[in-house]
């Protein structure tokens, strides 16, 4: 089996119909009209932004996470991955009435149990939300910053990419880069390629959420090459939400022949019928790689990874020593 590791997945995306489903009977609540015959129901970005919003609301407690966290990272070590980082959301958590600290300990218990069950390494990318505006993200900056965990080694945006500019949100990025964590944002999946080159600009991110709209300018793409940012690609995602139309026309391989270092992830595995291996078996299928390429793709994301270098100088030796 291939060795694998993802950078990038959202945690309460990561939930399995099955888990929000029991969940939903320890709260008497209904999932009918986001659940059907064992998966979730979406039929366009509107809708699946809905039913994502339903299923995240289920994970009310503290153990609620833990056993997310768990179940997410035991899925991925079945997959063959020895290393996995998810976004967290204090914003969400505080909605759902869950102190920030509880939260990280619940994610970290659950990242914990899985490593005893099954060797799998994780961390954690605390994120703030775009549209929901600087002051918000600058506050998340802060909160991560003055309650440090060391399973807590990254900050990241997501949210809508057309909301405020990237310059507004450089304050709490600036607070994160101070306070030791890496940097990574979401740009270039629904907003254009200038949304990558305002980041690249104004964050000072080693890495770009998804990035794959960099393909519409070819500087762009000469300065990702160049600069070495990584791209967090998520090709199963991209095209369940139409970003691209097919996997025929989507850039991996474009973006990959042009020098620019990417690597596979599923994004919100569940929703898009995915999860890591069927992206590594989609990069096989559709783009044509093989284990060479696949195990590059691996090793990019662990060189990428927000990790000690002791941690990823021992998971690069798992890499190796895997090689037949």
């Amino acid at each position: 089996m291939t060795i694998k590791a993802e950078i990038h997945c959202h945690i309460e995306g990561a939930a399995d119909p099955e888990l929000v489903t029991r969940l939903a009977r320890k709260y008497n609540a209904d999932t009918s009209d986001f659940i059907q015959n064992g998966s979730y129901v979406w039929h366009d970005f509107t809708s699946f932004l809905n039913s994502y919003d339903q299923a995240s609301a289920l994970f009310r407690t503290a153990e609620d996470y833990r056993l997310l966290a768990h179940d997410y990272f035991r899925r991925l070590a079945e997959q063959g991955a020895i290393y996995g980082e998810v976004f967290g959301s204090s914003d969400h958590a505080a909605q759902m009435g869950i102190d920030y600290n509880e939260l990280v300990e619940a994610i970290s218990d659950g990242i914990d149990d899985a490593n005893k069950d099954h060797g799998i390494e994780g961390r954690i990318i605390m994120t703030c939300v775009r549209h929901l505006g600087p002051d918000a993200a600058l506050s998340v900056a802060q909160l991560v910053t003055s309650n440090p965990h060391p399973k807590v080694t990254g900050f990241g945006m997501g949210g809508d990419e057309r909301a405020f500019t990237i310059e507004d949100f450089a304050p709490a990025f600036d607070i994160a880069k101070d306070g030791g964590l890496g940097l990574t944002s979401h740009a270039g999946e629904f907003g254009g390629p200038q949304s990558v080159i305002d980041t690249l600009d104004h964050l000072d991110v080693a890495r770009i959420g998804h990035g794959v709209r960099s393909i519409e300018d070819e500087a762009l793409v000469e300065r990702l090459a160049e600069e070495q940012i990584v791209l967090e690609v998520c090709p199963g995602s991209n095209i369940s939400l139409s970003v691209f139309p097919s996997f025929e026309q989507h850039p991996l391989n474009r973006l990959r022949d042009a020098g620019v270092a990417v690597t596979l992830n599923s994004d919100d595995p569940p929703f898009f019928h995915t999860n890591l291996e069927r992206e590594y078996d989609i990069a096989v299928e559709h783009f044509g790689f093989n284990d060479d390429d696949l195990d590059t793709c691996t090793r990019t994301a662990l060189q990428a990874a927000f990790v000690d270098e002791p941690t990823r100088q021992q998971l690069l030796k798992r890499l190796d020593n895997s090689a037949p």
